[in-house]
């Protein structure tokens, strides 16, 4: 019989891994998040209690942990070299994110900054694609997707999909746009309906519609620029 006390096989209120999905990883403690890297305990002793007794030791502090040597740490029972090795590859990573600037999300807030981000995604396309563009309150762009491609002169939008993709990533503004690989930039009728259907949706989202930007090559049209949003 294994000697080895695996997440399996502990309490429920003792299963680091199941918290983190269901809580966020800022819901876990220290010893929690260090348990989900080394994975089981010892018989009597899980990952939990065996990383607090480390932590303790180093006086819980991280960066005291992250100078430990390998050989230091498998001197606590339960801690092999993979998982020292483990625990210590870590605390390297945690040191140079902290080390690093944030990533910086673009600037979206207008209609030509859309287009420059957009165009050189679908510059060279031959049939119609559709995107949403999800943004911060500050026009900063958390992500964009591709919502729907379709033949030369249209593409079907589900607006369902959109609404779940906005309300998912905790979106406060919402852009779309889509290609007319034709070359002409006026917005056919079907496009006004469908500005106007998202519109309404997200008036009742409370998400802001800031535009909806067609796009060929060189050239764009928005709705909010023409006065018609």
């Amino acid at each position: 019989m294994s000697d080895k006390l695996t997440i399996a096989h502990w309490a429920e209120d003792d299963q680091p891994r199941e918290k983190l999905r269901d809580k966020g990883p800022q819901a876990l403690s220290n010893a929690e998040l260090l348990a989900i890297l080394i994975g089981s305990g010892t018989p009597g002793v899980s990952a939990v209690e065996l990383m607090q007794t480390v932590l303790s030791d180093c006086k819980n502090n991280l960066n005291t942990l992250g100078k430990m040597t390998i050989r230091q740490l498998m001197n606590y029972k339960g801690i092999g070299e993979a998982k020292a090795i483990t625990i210590l590859a870590a605390c390297e990573l945690g040191k140079r994110r902290q080390a690093e600037s944030p990533e910086e999300r673009p600037d979206l807030s207008t209609a030509t900054k859309v287009y420059r981000h957009m165009h050189p995604l679908m510059q060279d396309l031959d049939t119609e694609e559709f995107w949403v563009l999800l943004l911060n309150q500050n026009h900063r762009l958390i992500k964009h997707l591709k919502i729907a491609h379709g033949g030369i002169s249209e593409v079907t939008v589900d607006i369902r999909i959109i609404m779940r993709e906005a309300i998912l990533a905790n979106a406060t503004i919402l852009a779309v746009c889509h290609n007319h690989p034709s070359g002409n930039i006026q917005p056919s009728k079907a496009d006004d309906a469908l500005t106007q259907s998202i519109r309404n949706a997200c008036q009742l989202m409370r998400i802001h519609f800031m535009d909806h930007i067609i796009i060929t090559d060189g050239l764009y049209f928005s709705y909010h620029e023409a006065g018609r949003l």
